[in-house]
């Protein structure tokens, strides 16, 4: 049991390398995000994401997973698996790129944002670009080639760093001295004057980081090309006819999961009735988010690693209790995690500008979200290893229902307070509905009452940093503030009173 422990421990910390690396860089954005945009500008970069992410999970039409399940089966050629979802998902993306490039001006014309059509084409192959490199990034986690997937991945980040930089820091500057030598003001440059003009905008706004992201999209699939004469399109229809059957349920099962993470920026449009400038609110709640990276950072490293794991492992003798095992792990980990950055939030605030600082209110309960979500993902693995994935259509469609009560009922009272509750809500109603048909159709000796022990230490010490807060009242940042570096000393010996609780826990041995 050890050894595979390790290996999916050693496979997560590669993946985690660029993972880690692109989380840390977009983390490391925030502060000039949040400083150079408004926060209406920040809010419309959001709602543009939240349309890719939603629209990505349809445009692969679930076969990352369905490459994992056929690439796995005795007497199956996996060349032939990949090169039959590649085929398929390009085949798709290439009819989706092309209505997007001739509705443009009347999609930016319906979303409010007349002049901005080439953010609209920009989202486009965005979705084209990544779609049909996941299959083949799918393809290195299937053979195990973690550094491989690790480089590519830190190759985009670095080159969405590399435009941002060039975009924020040096493009006005340059605007400014054009300007000044043809005696004009900036704002009537012409692309004539400046060719960048006719891609992005002549001072910061949503259309910068869109393209920064465009831009590393091209850059990732130029590097894909070698890999795709690996391929060598040996199509088994018949194959990908099993691979769709299996995988589109899973897509569908997926689309109100993704939605349900990303309707709540959709739905600020409609029902932000409250706020002066929807946009506002969404901004000021992304950047909650934002402080939540880490939690969410390594439920995404430790998916990469685990999903093609479990597979792997499921015909063992003890596979079972070693995915128990796993979770007990995971949910230790998490804890330390939400922990960390709660008890230090006081410092990490500091990341976002003073505008956006309000929106840490929502930070405790999207860590727990997140860490709800990862759990969700383990118990789920049920429905993959049994094959009944069309059992997921209903479990996420539950959850999706409750974002939307939660969202539409208190959105317009509560604002982005509202959003951060409907995540919570939703993933606790998912886990519980995963959980008892787990028992019934795949049990897997998840050891409760061990998992509880985990949140009920994480809840004492939680606890334990409101009353600390009443020991220092006078802590904070001012010249004239002396009591924060003993808060933030007495809560370093909280987050060892965990650990040392935690190292109590799994020394135990299994009963």
């Amino acid at each position: 049991m050890a050894n595979p422990l390790k290996q999916l421990a050693g496979e997560t910390a590669i993946y985690g390398l660029s993972t880690i690396l692109a989380r840390v860089i977009n983390f490391l954005f925030v502060p000039f995000y949040t400083r150079l945009l408004t926060t209406a500008d920040y809010g419309v970069t959001t709602e543009f994401l939240a349309y890719i992410a939603v629209l990505q999970v349809v445009l692969t039409l679930g076969l990352e997973t369905g490459c994992f399940r056929f690439a796995n089966k005795e007497g199956v050629n996996p060349r032939a698996v990949y090169s039959g979802a590649f085929a398929a998902v390009f085949g798709v993306n290439a009819a989706f790129l092309a209505a997007v490039i001739c509705l443009a001006p009347d999609i930016a014309s319906w979303l409010g944002y007349e002049g901005y059509e080439n953010c609209v084409m920009y989202v486009g192959g965005i979705l084209f670009l990544d779609c049909v490199t996941a299959i083949l990034f799918a393809r290195f986690r299937q053979e195990h080639k973690a550094l491989k997937f690790a480089v590519f991945k830190t190759v985009k980040i670095l080159t969405e760093t590399a435009s941002n930089l060039v975009l924020f820091f040096w493009f006005p500057a340059y605007c400014a001295r054009v300007a000044e030598r043809l005696g004009t003001a900036v704002s009537m440059l012409s692309p004539d004057d400046v060719w960048l003009l006719r891609l992005v905008s002549v001072s910061p706004d949503f259309s910068y980081p869109i393209f920064a992201i465009f831009v590393s999209s091209i850059v990732c699939a130029l590097l894909f090309i070698p890999e795709l004469f690996r391929l060598k399109f040996e199509i088994d229809r018949p194959l990908l006819k099993k691979m769709l059957l299996y995988s589109l349920p899973l897509m569908v099962a997926a689309l109100p999961g993704i939605v349900n993470d990303f309707l709540d920026r959709i739905l600020f449009r409609y029902f932000d009735t409250g706020s002066e400038v929807w946009q506002s609110s969404l901004g000021i709640f992304q950047a909650g988010v934002k402080l939540s990276v880490i939690m969410s950072l390594f439920i995404q490293m430790f998916r990469f690693a685990a999903e093609p794991f479990f597979f792997q492992r499921a015909a063992d003798k003890d596979s079972k209790r070693l995915y128990a095992d796993v979770m007990e792990y995971f949910t230790a980990f998490c804890g330390l995690v939400f922990l960390g950055v709660l008890l230090y939030i006081d410092v990490i605030s500091l990341i976002l500008g003073r505008d956006f600082r309000e929106g840490i209110s929502i930070v405790p309960v999207m860590l727990l979200s997140y860490m709800l979500l990862g759990m969700q993902f383990n118990v789920s693995m049920w429905y993959k290893l049994s094959g009944k994935t069309s059992v997921a259509i209903w479990i996420t469609l539950a959850g999706l229902l409750v974002t939307v009560v939660v969202n539409v009922v208190f959105m317009p009272r509560y604002s982005y307070h509202a959003a951060a509750w409907g995540h919570l809500a939703s993933y606790v109603v998912m886990l519980v509905i995963n959980i008892h048909l787990g028992r019934k159709y795949y049990p897997i000796p998840y050891r409760w009452g061990r998992i509880a022990v985990i949140f009920g230490c994480m809840g004492i010490v939680y606890a334990l940093s409101f009353v600390v807060d009443g020991l220092f009242p006078d802590a904070d940042f001012s010249a004239h503030g002396s009591g924060m570096a003993g808060k933030l000393s007495v809560n370093t010996v909280l987050i060892l009173v965990y650990l040392a609780s935690m190292w109590l826990l799994f020394r135990r041995k299994r009963v």
